[in-house]
């Protein structure tokens, strides 16, 4: 009230606002009641103490417009009334979107924004502190219910869920106050958005008190976010820590100064001041009326005019009085710009002007004006209207802490602006938000904790999506962030770490030398290939002696040759494989082993033929000598090598990536291609050792001092030992132990062969030289002929 007289006031004293003409008021007192509202309406259109609806009674200045009221119900009332007309009307505390609607309220004005902005702000404040689980609570009335109404709809819209809403009846004496308080204690929610004034909110305030409900953080709406009647010292421990809008403050030069020479004594039948004296020092004028009332209740102070104001009023509340303040201003400047515009060049059908002194509202004079008032305050505040009638959404953002006094104050932290660019309308100094906890870490309400890396969530079926189970990523996938919804796949080459909060390359795996395993085995195969080597020098230097003569010594050269290369050919499964090793080296191996056995063949072979051919007319003395040797050496070899060349044409080996056979883990390998060929060069080298076994196995018991029959049969016993073992253990096998298995099976029958065939040989040519004599083999000869004779 004293804000309009105040800006009145000043309007009339500025020579250039409106310069000879002074702007009058005439004031209505709702007295928050509907009916009152809507009798001052008709009054102030009437003219007149009686109203006459479609009549104005009284003569004189015109009705310009109408500030008020403060509530939204009431507003709403007024403006169906007054939009008929088409009188401007301007409201500094209604924030109902409904009032936006221009179909419905065609002349309605407003200098504190709308809730529609409040309560997406409100929602924007519950998502920057990450809270998914919230209460909200409103009063049963226009502001409250379509406030809850957006609020949840923001709230939910942002991925957060609202744990319960309820209403404050404000037409029960207690408020539902019980009610509400049994509500908040038994949810799970940390956070309670309050809709409602302070009057409506304070029955549950009291409620809290007296059960002593704490540890809530409570989001206020403007309404009651700078509340003095909330801030006493006995709420201190329930509200502590509040945040929330309040409506944004503004400067009024001058206010102070004007409200601190105020007195009741300089104006007698001031009411209005009488009234903020009685509310300003909580006492009570004497008079009639009020006299006897005074004399039975002693407690009652009475109010002399001899009160001082300067140590009661060092800041006013610069908020709600600033709306009406730049309503004041709205106005003026609206009838400033009626007044000075000229004829000719006005906004009204053929140029025209409207008179300023004689103007009806229903020519919708005044009204275009307003909508296009564009002004800036003292303190520099722009003031504008939207085509809604709504200002740009200003708000400060407060919260509720402990001063040093130990009183409640409420300190501004932040701020929201429509105007924002970027659409960054909400801006905070966390680090200055005092929490009901007494430090600065943000409480948390959630329904559920939350989900840690290498987790996502599940919602529960019947619940909110807020309210989920915490459920570990599939294996291999991943989530690296909290709360995850979904968990996410690595790529081919990369697999989840232990706790699957991120992907780390996958380990390559191949039978290397820069792993143990490769290097014994190559260690071995290298030392291994130098024994037949140095057995073939042994038998070089001690070529003309009876041991290496009777075994055909240029067949056991070829064979000693051939079992150095199986040796070395293992080699090439070793390190890393290329397109080329894995092309030839299966190939290399089935050659080289096809020679190594049918040399054995061979050797056989020729061990009995030469026993046949010993007997008188026998036919297998043109069989004797080289060219059977070689042909069944040469047979053999060309089968292993027409296999392979069919296997090389039709189905080559490849290189391969094998990333499913051990999750985690890559095996470059070689694909043999054909898996039939391989089996196919295995087996036919299975058939050369059973040959050789068996021809061998025949020719054992011939009679012969250096007869290699025997050992022959042994060294392929081993041979088909180790390869029969080798098939189920290759099949079973994974990665890089397949190769190694078929490594061991090349190491373990050639050294088979080395050691049952040759080993013997060289232990009695460097051991026993007496055994190598031609003199011992006629007298074992001779013992053999008369061991047969007997």
């Amino acid at each position: 009230m004293q804000a309009l007289i105040f800006a009145v006031a000043e309007i009339n004293m500025n020579p250039h606002i409106l310069p000879n003409i002074t702007l009058g008021f005439q004031i209505f007192d709702t007295c928050t009641v509907l009916r009152r509202a809507t009798e001052g309406v008709l009054w102030m259109l009437s003219g007149y103490q009686e109203s006459v609806p479609n009549y104005r009674c009284q003569k004189g200045a015109p009705l310009a417009a109408v500030i008020g009221d403060s509530g939204s119900t009431r507003s709403i009332l007024m403006a169906h009334i007054l939009g008929l007309y088409r009188y401007p009307q301007i409201s500094y505390f209604s924030t109902s979107p409904v009032l936006s609607n221009r179909n419905l309220f065609p002349s309605f004005f407003r200098t504190i924004p709308s809730d529609e902005f409040q309560s997406q702000g409100l929602a924007q404040l519950v998502s920057y502190f990450g809270w998914s689980w919230v209460g909200l609570l409103a009063s049963d009335n226009d502001y409250g219910l379509f406030g809850m109404q957006v609020v949840h709809q923001e709230i939910s819209k942002a991925g957060a869920c609202v744990a319960f809403t309820e209403t404050i009846l404000t037409g029960q004496p207690k408020r539902n106050a019980h009610h509400i308080v049994q509500i908040i204690k038994d949810s799970t929610a940390k956070v309670v958005v309050v809709l409602s004034s302070d009057s409506d909110f304070m029955p549950v305030v009291e409620e809290l008190v007296r059960q002593n409900v704490t540890g809530k953080i409570w989001v206020a709406s403007e309404s009651w976010s700078t509340s003095s009647l909330l801030s006493k010292d006995r709420f201190k421990q329930v509200l502590v820590g509040t945040i929330g809008f309040a409506i944004h403050g503004g400067q009024m030069p001058g206010f102070i100064e004007y409200l601190n020479n105020l007195n009741p004594t300089k104006s007698l039948n001031d009411s209005f001041t009488q009234e903020f004296w009685q509310q300003t020092f909580s006492c009570k004028w004497l008079n009639q009326d009020n006299k006897a009332d005074w004399m039975a209740n002693s407690v009652i102070q009475t109010c002399t005019g001899a009160e001082k104001l300067e140590p009661s009023i060092t800041d006013a509340d610069s908020r709600i009085t600033f709306n009406v303040y730049t309503a004041v201003y709205a106005i003026s400047w609206a009838l400033q710009n009626l007044f000075y515009c000229k004829p000719g060049s006005g906004p009204f059908q053929h140029g025209t002007c409207a008179n300023i002194s004689s103007f009806y509202p229903w020519q919708v004079r005044l009204l275009h004006y307003i909508k296009a008032v564009n002004f800036e305050t003292s303190d520099g505040s722009q003031i504008v209207f939207d085509s809604n009638g709504d200002p740009p959404a200003m708000y400060d953002i407060v919260n509720w802490n402990i001063s040093t006094e130990g009183i409640l104050e409420h300190v501004i932290v932040g701020s929201y602006d429509s105007r924002a660019p970027n659409g960054h309308t909400l801006k905070l100094d966390a680090a200055a938000i005092i929490w009901n906890t007494g430090d600065f870490q943000v409480p948390v309400s959630k329904c559920s904790p939350s989900c840690p890396f290498g987790f996502r969530k599940v919602t529960l079926p019947g619940k909110p999506i807020c309210c989920y189970e915490c459920i570990a990523c599939p294996y291999g996938e991943i989530s690296n962030h909290t709360d995850a919804m979904e968990c996410h796949q690595c790529s081919w080459d990369t697999w989840p770490n232990f706790r699957q909060e991120k992907c780390l390359p996958k380990t390559v795996e191949f039978l290397s030398y820069k792993e143990p395993l490769g290097v014994y085995i190559g260690a071995i195969a290298i030392s291994s290939s130098a024994v037949p080597l140095g057995i073939l020098g042994v038998f070089i230097c001690y070529g003309s002696t009876p041991i290496v003569r009777a075994n055909n010594r240029y067949l056991s050269c070829l064979l000693l040759v051939s079992l150095s290369l199986c040796f070395l050919c293992s080699l090439a499964f070793i390190a890393h494989p290329q397109p080329e090793t894995c092309l030839f080296r299966q190939v290399a191996f089935g050659i080289v082993f096809a020679l190594c056995i049918s040399c054995v063949l061979a050797k056989t072979i020729t061990v009995v033929i030469a026993f046949k051919a010993t007997r008188p007319g026998s036919t297998f003395k043109k069989w004797t000598g080289f060219r059977v040797t070689f042909s069944v050496i040469g047979t053999c070899i060309l089968i292993q090598i027409c296999v392979c060349t069919i296997w090389l044409s039709l189905y080559p080996p490849f290189l391969e990536i094998d990333i499913q056979t051990k999750p985690g883990i890559i095996i470059i390998g070689c694909n043999e291609g054909s898996p039939t060929a391989f089996w196919i060069m295995l087996g036919y080298l299975g058939v050369l050792a059973t040959l050789s076994f068996i021809v061998a196995f025949l020719a054992r018991r011939l009679p012969d001092s250096f007869n290699e029959a025997k050992f022959i049969t042994f060294s392929m016993l081993a041979f088909l030992s180790v390869w029969i073992s080798f098939v189920p253990a290759y099949l079973s096998a994974h990665g890089k132990y397949t190769v190694a298995m078929e490594v061991f099976a090349i190491l373990s029958s050639s050294w088979a062969m080395v050691i049952c065939i040759f080993v013997p040989k060289c232990f009695i040519i460097i051991f026993k030289p007496q055994m190598n004599s031609k003199q011992h083999i006629l007298r074992n000869n001779a013992k053999s002929g008369r061991t047969n004779h007997l």
